[in-house]
């Protein structure tokens, strides 16, 4: 019996719950970057999304290195790295395909997040709807994920246990056939 099949029914439904959650977020944010340009609630087109207000913004121990990229012409690759990135991660982790490398690059994209922007200053930040000293939401998340890692959340429910099932069906009827 491995270790997955001993969790409750309850603690396997609430680990994939996160991961659905987690990977609606990506997905969407993915998403939302893809399509606006938008409509702003007075009528008003909306200007294409862009990364670069955030790196030009950020203040964190790789920000930097980002702001240096964006002085190079590399904006619309950081642009498109992060919508493509943020729809595949999102699709694996909803879909529980590949979970384990869309963990990954979940984490590693929001390690990236954090490390741009450590909140330090504990007041208010623009466009931000709290105050953050040291802990916040993207650092939240990334320890959900972790968290999604340490489970093996794919072996639970998805994609990939469909298609782990499926494998080991194939090998033992050629097992069989062969014996």
């Amino acid at each position: 019996m491995n270790e997955i099949n001993r969790l409750s029914g309850s603690r396997q439904f609430f680990l994939i719950a996160l991961r659905t959650l987690i990977g609606w977020h990506f997905l969407y944010e993915g998403y939302y970057k893809l399509v606006v340009p938008a409509w702003s609630s007075a009528g008003v087109p909306l200007g294409q999304w862009t990364s670069a207000g955030y790196i030009r913004a950020a203040t964190g121990p790789i920000a930097r290195l980002f702001q240096r990229m964006l002085d190079a012409g590399f904006t619309q690759w950081i642009d498109l790295s992060v919508k493509i990135g943020l729809l595949l991660i999102g699709a694996s982790l909803m879909l529980g395909l590949f979970t384990r490398i869309g963990g990954f690059a979940a984490l590693f994209l929001l390690s990236l997040f954090y490390l741009m922007s450590v909140p330090l200053g504990g007041t208010p930040q623009p466009g931000a709807e709290g105050s953050y000293l040291i802990v916040n939401k993207t650092l939240i998340e990334a320890m959900a994920v972790c968290v999604l890692l340490a489970f093996d959340t794919g072996s639970i429910a998805g994609l990939d246990l469909w298609i782990s099932e499926r494998r080991s069906r194939v090998v033992e009827s050629a097992r069989v056939s062969r014996a």
